[in-house]
């Protein structure tokens, strides 16, 4: 069992992201056995470029603001309250073009070896 203030979990930079940032709210480190629960944060301008992951599903739940995530060949505009689902394996991006920063939890499965292929990239 964990329990964690607000403001305890310190954010991480994205990689090849810009203006993005990640908490990792509840994962391995806190005995999660299943799955694990981040929040991103991607501010005005900010994006995430197109990647993948070969055998990790998303469950996103967007807190804040209005963005676009490209999803496979679909673009979709997304607001506070809507939920994503990303099946393992399928490219997606996301692009703030808001004026407010945007938030939403992403839960993921956990597993032994996290792999992210950015499109362009080897095995990609």
């Amino acid at each position: 069992m964990s329990v964690k203030p607000a403001g305890r979990v310190k954010p991480q930079r994205v990689e090849r992201a810009v203006k993005t940032e990640i908490e990792w709210l509840v994962d391995r480190h806190d005995g999660a056995p299943n799955f694990e629960m981040r929040r991103f944060k991607i501010r005005p301008g900010g994006s995430i470029p197109k990647h993948h992951h070969p055998d990790i599903e998303h469950e996103q739940y967007v807190l804040k603001g209005k963005y676009r995530v490209g999803i496979g060949g679909r673009v979709h505009a997304v607001k506070a309250g809507d939920s994503i689902y990303i099946p393992e394996g399928t490219t997606h991006w996301y692009k703030n073009t808001g004026k407010v920063t945007a938030e939403f939890l992403c839960i993921i499965p956990k597993k032994d070896k996290y792999e992210t292929l950015y499109e362009g990239e080897a095995g990609a």
